[in-house]
């Protein structure tokens, strides 16, 4: 579980620096920050299901 701690944190810092080139109006960061999105959307799945198995 704490890998996957870490790749949400890292995901996270990466989606800010993104986040803020898209709202400058960069089209390609908005692209990865998307992308991104997705990403940690996957790894909250994987998080919920490590964690319930862990309070088992």
């Amino acid at each position: 579980m704490k890998e996957t701690i870490k790749k949400i944190t890292a995901i996270v810092e990466a989606l800010q620096i993104e986040l803020a080139k898209a709202a400058e109006g960069n089209k390609a960061a908005a692209a990865r920050a998307r992308k991104a999105t997705l990403e940690l959307e996957k790894l909250g799945k994987e998080f919920r299901k490590q964690s319930v198995a862990e309070m088992k």
